[in-house]
This record gives C-alpha cells, structure tokens and sequence, in this order.
C-alpha cells in the first residue's frame, strides 16, 4: 500500500495542522473546522493528479479549447461526526463527487476495552468508482477498515485513497495488513508514534469530534 506523509515534506499543510494541535488555537471551533477542510482541499488536489483524464473540446467565446478532464466516478466517504469538515474539504475540489456517510463509533466495556460499534452507512453504488475514503485521526486504524469493508458491500471500487490528517504508526501497520496494497492509497498529514492506554493518539490534538462540534454527552 502506497503511503504518502506530507509530513514529510515542507508546505503549508504543516501550519494547518500545527493550528488543530495548539491547544489554544484548537478552542475556537470555527477555525478548527475550516483548517480540517483546508486540510481537504490539499489533499483532493493532490489525488486528483492520479485520476484517469481525457481530453475535451471545450467551446470558448473566441473558439475550441482542448483540456484534459477527470474521467473518474468519485464517491467521498466519511465516519461520522468527525469526518465532516476534511469531507466537505475534499468536496470543494471534487465538487462533482457523489457521497457516503458511515456512522460509527467507539462502544467501551467495563475494561476500558472498545469495539468499533457502527450504526448506518448510507452510500451510493461503488461499483468502477474512485473512492476517497476520510478520517481525520487514524488511532487503531479499526474504523476505516471497517468502512473499508462495508463501503465494498456495494460494489468494488476503482481505488480507494484514504484520508487522514494524524495517523498513528500503529494505524499504518494495521491497514498495510488488511487493506489490498493495490487497491488502496492512505494520505496522511503527519504520523504520531504513541497511544495512550485508551487508544488516543500522541501528541495527537484531542478528540477532533468534540473540538469540530463541541463535547458529547
């Protein structure tokens, strides 16, 4: 499985996600939201140079014009509550893009112990289609391959690019494990080393559901 970690790299997606993590900054939910759809933006526009094109003749006022056009179907994918703003983002730039939504969540047992709880999944047919599938913190990696799974009840996709803006190394192995290296791309804006005993990410930036929408009861 192909991994791309802008992380890596010198851009201004850096500073974004330096703004979700300070937690001073982080407290105006407003900004939070818009840096994760920035986040988005970025990465739509970077997977959008492995679409499959073809060329169009388009009518100018003045003549013929010959461009290049994305021939792929694109569904964007996303796990409740938490996914919206890097979701919305991602449809800025693919603004022609069919949608999915999986709710899903964390269900904690006496043990502190969790599964992955999932409630509905709305999705159009995947079937030949470009999925971006998004996820603002991969900890466990244990939702997106879940919703991996059940976006590909409907159908099998072209390819599969997944979106993240924190993944923790533990998320990558997992993924690279259960996940078709063929079939999937995982784009992520920095990898963290930790989790806490609870399986939050480290240094991570908190609870991105809560910090996007406010605390859940």
């Amino acid at each position: 499985m192909k991994i791309y970690n802008f992380g890596e790299q010198k851009s201004v997606m850096n500073r974004f996600i330096a703004e979700l993590r300070d937690k001073q900054i982080q407290k105006d939910s407003l900004r939070f939201r818009r840096n994760l759809e920035r986040i988005g933006e970025l990465f739509a526009y970077e997977i959008s140079k492995q679409l499959k094109y073809e060329e169009r003749d388009v009518q100018t006022p003045l003549g013929i014009a010959k461009c290049q056009l994305p021939a792929d179907k694109v569904v964007v994918a996303s796990i409740l509550r938490a996914g919206l703003p890097l979701h919305q983002g991602v449809l800025n730039i693919f603004d022609s893009a069919q949608n999915a939504f999986i709710a899903a969540y964390r269900k904690y047992g006496k043990d502190n112990k969790f599964k992955i709880q999932m409630e509905y999944a709305t999705m159009p047919s995947i079937e030949g289609k470009t999925v971006v599938l998004v996820d603002p913190m991969l900890a466990t990696g244990s939702s997106i391959i879940l919703a991996y799974n059940k976006i590909c009840t409907n159908g099998e996709p072209l390819h599969t690019h997944i979106v993240a803006t924190i993944a923790s190394r533990e998320s990558l192995s997992l993924l690279s494990k259960n996940l078709p290296h063929s079939k999937v791309t995982l784009w992520v804006g920095a990898v963290d080393e930790e989790l806490t005993n609870k399986s939050y990410i480290v240094p991570g930036l908190g609870d991105a559901g809560d910090l996007a929408f406010g605390e859940k009861l």
